[in-house]
């Protein structure tokens, strides 16, 4: 098999503790360039902006986007507008109607756009989905709990309209819950505390009502200290499902059923699986956006009650 050549936009954090691992341990791409202002990868040949890249480089037919989703539409619209795939780091991007105008346009051009979401790779979500299949569910408990200084430290991006907030890492709760329920969901109300200081939620409440009825209440914290809570606890008729660690653990009535190994800075599998499947939709010429998750979310901002929050200082962030 040939190797894709594929470049990788927005050389942050992310970008070095998933995306270039993965990519590193797939036979099916070559790291052929990265764009970044602040300095690329060592020998990878890198590019201060994606145009420069798509002028310089017609060898790489595909672009994946791990920049912070409010500079993301830019450089994918003109990735895919000079003929090239695109992938998406979660969230796609900062609006729905942007994610939607980038699938109609490469729909039109024929290209692949994948929207991903890496959560719905971990170890014990198609197993979590293939028991509630034919269950009855009575609720849905998410508890998605982290520390933001630990998981984006220093990252104002995360605070400024757009960033999302606490919704980036519980975004992957709802990326989660949408793929593994037999039902659709909607959200009815929120509650979102919002620092002074800051133009996104720093913690929150969201409820989710299934087909009849109240079904999903989640609680999300960006200030939780200690090990990580991602957590999703579903009641069914007699029956507890309880899917831990992200997704990488899977108890059934408390009965360990399986697990997936998920260090707390090692999600490498997850990312393995986001670059298989893109490897998948370019052979077959196909596009996978599902915007269920990040409806939620747009939702959650919609009907939430804004509920104001001691102004929040980053330790890590270093001064301008």
């Amino acid at each position: 098999m040939t190797a894709t050549n594929l470049a990788l936009v927005g050389i942050g954090k992310i970008a070095r503790d998933q995306h270039i691992p993965a990519l590193a341990a797939s036979d099916a791409y070559q790291l052929a360039a990265t764009v970044s202002r602040s300095g690329g990868t060592e020998g990878v040949e890198n590019y201060d902006t994606v145009e420069a890249l798509l002028a310089a480089r017609p060898d790489i037919p595909a672009i994946s986007f791990c920049t912070p989703p409010q500079v993301r539409y830019a450089g994918a619209r003109a990735a895919l507008a000079a003929g090239r795939h695109v992938m998406l780091e979660k969230p796609p991007g900062a609006s729905l109607s942007g994610v939607r105008a980038l699938e109609t346009l490469a729909q039109d051009k024929g290209l692949t756009l994948f929207a991903t979401w890496h959560s719905r790779h971990a170890a014990s979500v198609p197993a979590a989905k293939a028991w509630l299949s034919d269950k009855t569910v009575k609720s849905v408990r998410i508890d998605w709990k982290e520390d933001v200084r630990v998981w984006h430290p220093g990252q104002q991006w995360i605070w400024e309209a757009g960033g999302l907030g606490i919704f980036d890492p519980a975004i992957n709760a709802f990326s989660i819950l949408t793929e593994i329920l037999p039902v659709e969901v909607h959200v009815t109300g929120a509650e979102l505390h919002f620092p002074s200081n800051c133009e996104t939620p720093i913690a929150g409440k969201v409820r989710m009502d299934g087909p009849h009825g109240p079904l999903v209440t989640a609680d999300i914290d960006f200030l939780w200290e200690g090990d990580a809570l991602w957590r999703l606890i579903v009641e069914t008729d007699g029956r507890t499902l309880t899917l831990d660690q992200g997704g990488a653990v899977l108890e059934i009535d408390g009965i360990a059923q399986h697990a997936g190994a998920r260090e707390e800075t090692n999600i490498h599998g997850e990312y393995d699986g986001l670059y298989a499947r893109f490897a998948d939709l370019l052979d077959t010429n196909t596009s996978e956006v599902d915007l269920r998750p990040m409806v939620l979310v747009a939702d959650a901002y919609t009907l939430g009650k804004r509920i104001e929050a001691p102004e929040f200082i980053d330790p890590t962030r270093t001064a301008n």
